[in-house]
């Protein structure tokens, strides 16, 4: 991209104002058509501020009055046509008619361009996201470049659209598959955007020339909404479909947690048909979602997500894998590897666990990659090794086998003389602490801990345990690698349970308590999602595996006793007889295809009440305290990402910590005091709540 932008530079006279833009190169070609290329200033990718946008209207205003043959729109970056908004210009937005203004002052930009009286075109490729792609659907007509990805992910930081795309979105593509895609947030690749005609055409790089004279000139076939778009976008019909996006939307993101999607929704049923209108509508809608709490916490989200990639570094050495172990954990943990091109070797002692691994890999392969190519290249990547012979060669050795010390030591003491020079061992232990682990090594120094988290290709957290011990060269090659396969590390001390399973095992111990005071498990799961959590205590050991959770527990309670709930004798029960959650087919819960089969809960009788769910959360955020107050982690903030990324804690509250500032830490204390007096000491508030603001 940085040679076409040269290239385009080249040609042709420049205009007079050309080289007085900080973040545009504006040029004419040949034939008269001028190349607007966005390039932000000091930025790897282009996103939209405040101070761009002022300079688009002015740059807009010298293209009203010259009047060149055309206009192409798009990026001197390689990374993409533009990433979105310049989302730190959200942050701490509180007077919704003040983002009115902003936003609208922006909106009169866009709809300046698209009123410009020349042919134009966007041609994009990489990410065109959110503000970007409300660029591209000002200009008349769009070319994808083939790795083009377009999508509005506003949805995911508590908002839609807000440049005009709620009404320019829905005007080109089907209604139904615009709004689908707005109310996920989901990316569509440009063969997908071709088919929805929401581009003209796709092409490869080097013929963008050819493609823009087709278009500037008249000889693109240009999509057109169909019949069908006016059909759906009439009003008894929008009303029909909007009941219906509604009642889809309530099964993922309740409207007490998340109001975008509905306000969506209310936008497209009451105003589409009418452009102004909508329009008008869209502005007040965006600005005074942006004020609310959901939005802002999301938007924290965002950041932190940020702020925990930057944690990776960078220069990843680690080229091939070796993985101990096929199970769920390892198996997973090795394909997702191997979708990340790393090479990667899979052993185990049996073959069953191997073959069922590689065909879980097919499958996951099959539903992120587009190619069969592609799918098959990752597969020759992930490598069966019954005899283990990929120690040998492996840069990092990731031993993934039950959770039994013993056993552990046994792996080691037979891998350790196979490893070469400066390979790292890492355990995806999730409890044991790494100073038992590293009792029997010769070379301690290159144990640390990768602890994955279930399912491996959705949650994003690694944490990265290390002991007083554990080489700091070898440890900064770990977080490089985490970021390397695409997921956010956490770097943390070792300590029984880490953070993550620290926190989450009196959050499912408390609802085997209330299971004991024979509390419906149905009733427990629920306080937990009307909280926000992605699913309950209950279903989650169940989807963890009931002999996981006895052993974290055990392991936890040798050092934690008097800060955990006991653990019931029928749960050992259960375990010993094998019903052990979702990979037995049955523990607390039937389970078919994956999914458990929960009956309706009784229309009458006990609800969910506010000490239900302050039993379950709070113990999770009085661990994080703990957490913070022994050193095991060192940033608060990185603490809320953890949780969030590793357990799917409630996005829009922003994490256990942010969630004890928002309610008052006064509150939270005093409410963890009186569940002590209640209930026992295991709810005792942590000594570092007085520190904690």
């Amino acid at each position: 991209m940085d040679v076409l932008a040269d290239r385009v530079l080249e040609l042709g006279p420049k205009p007079a104002a050309d080289g007085a833009y900080k973040n545009f190169k504006l040029t004419r070609d040949e034939d008269g058509i001028a190349w607007l290329l966005f390039d932000r200033a000091g930025a790897s990718a282009n996103t939209i501020s405040a101070e761009l946008i002022e300079e688009l209207d002015s740059i807009v205003a010298a293209l009203e009055s010259q009047r060149p043959t055309g206009l192409v729109v798009r990026s001197a970056k390689t990374s993409g046509f533009i990433a979105g908004a310049d989302v730190n210009e959200f942050r701490g937005a509180t007077d919704p008619r003040m983002v009115e203004t902003a936003i609208g002052r922006a909106h009169a930009v866009i709809d300046r361009l698209e009123a410009l009286r020349v042919p134009s075109v966007a041609v994009v490729h990489g990410f065109c996201l959110g503000g970007g792609l409300e660029v591209a659907l000002a200009c008349q007509m769009r070319i994808a470049i083939d790795d083009a990805r377009f999508g509005f992910p506003e949805v995911m930081l508590g908002l839609h659209p807000g440049l005009g795309g709620t009404v320019r979105f829905t005007e080109l593509v089907n209604p139904m598959q615009a709004m689908t895609l707005m109310l996920t947030g989901k990316t569509i690749d440009a063969r997908r955007a071709k088919s929805l005609g929401l581009v003209d055409a796709v092409t490869q790089e080097r013929h963008v020339r050819n493609a823009v004279k087709d278009a500037v000139f008249g000889r693109l076939k240009r999509a057109k909404p169909g019949v069908l778009n006016s059909i759906l976008n009439l009003a008894p019909v929008r009303g029909f479909l909007a009941t219906r996006m509604r009642s889809e939307a309530a099964k993922a993101a309740p409207r007490v947690h998340y109001p975008a999607p509905y306000a969506l929704i209310d936008l497209w049923e009451k105003h589409a048909g009418n452009r102004s209108a909508m329009l008008n509508a869209e502005k007040t809608s965006f600005a005074d979602l942006m004020v609310t709490p959901t939005a802002q916490d999301l938007i924290r989200v965002f950041f932190l997500r940020e702020q925990m990639k930057k944690l990776a570094g960078s220069g990843n050495k680690i080229a091939h894998v070796h993985v101990i172990g096929a199970g769920a954990m390892g198996g997973d943990i090795a394909a997702w590897c191997a979708n990340q091109d790393m090479r990667v070797t899979l052993a185990d002692m049996k073959a069953e666990p191997i073959a069922g691994a590689i065909k879980r890999a097919a499958d996951l392969f099959s539903k992120i990659m587009r190619k069969r190519i592609d799918q098959r290249d990752a597969l020759d990547r992930l490598i069966p090794d019954m005899e283990g012979e990929g120690v040998r060669n492996a840069d990092l050795i990731i031993e993934a086998v039950p959770e039994k010390l013993a056993l552990k030591q046994k792996v080691y003491a037979g891998l350790e003389p196979k490893m070469k020079q400066g390979a790292i061992l890492a355990t995806n232990t999730s409890s044991i602490p790494l100073q038992d682990l590293r009792t029997t090594l010769q070379r301690p120094e290159r144990l640390l801990g990768l602890h994955f988290f279930n399912p491996v290709s959705r949650l994003q957290l690694v944490e990265v345990v290390s002991h007083e011990g554990t080489d700091a060269g070898l440890l900064k090659e770990a977080l490089a690698f985490v970021g390397a396969i695409d997921r956010l590390p956490l770097p943390v001390k070792s300590s029984p349970g880490f953070l993550v399973n620290r926190a989450l095992t009196p959050y499912m111990l408390e609802a085997m308590v209330m299971l004991d005071e024979k509390i419906d498990q149905r009733l427990i799961d629920a306080a937990a999602e009307q909280f926000g959590m992605p699913m309950g205590p209950i279903e989650l050991a169940d989807h963890v595996g009931l002999d996981i959770c006895l052993d974290v527990g055990d392991m936890l309670r040798s050092k934690f006793g008097d800060h955990l709930p006991p653990t019931p004798a029928w749960l050992r029960d259960k375990v010993a007889k094998g019903e052990l959650g979702r990979k037995t087919g049955k523990g607390f819960y039937t389970w078919k295809d994956g999914k458990a089969e929960k009956a309706p809960g009784p229309e009458t009788g006990p609800r969910v009440t506010d000490e239900m769910i302050d039993r379950l959360v709070l113990p999770m955020s009085n661990v994080c305290v703990a957490a913070l107050r022994e050193g095991i982690v060192d940033n608060a903030d990185v603490v809320d990402g953890a949780m969030i990324f590793g357990t799917g804690y409630a996005p829009f509250r922003g994490g256990p910590l942010n969630y004890a500032r928002t309610r008052g830490v006064d509150n939270v204390v005093a409410t963890l005091r009186a569940l002590t007096e209640k209930f026992g000491g295991r709810f005792t508030p942590d000594a570092g709540w007085e520190t904690f603001r």
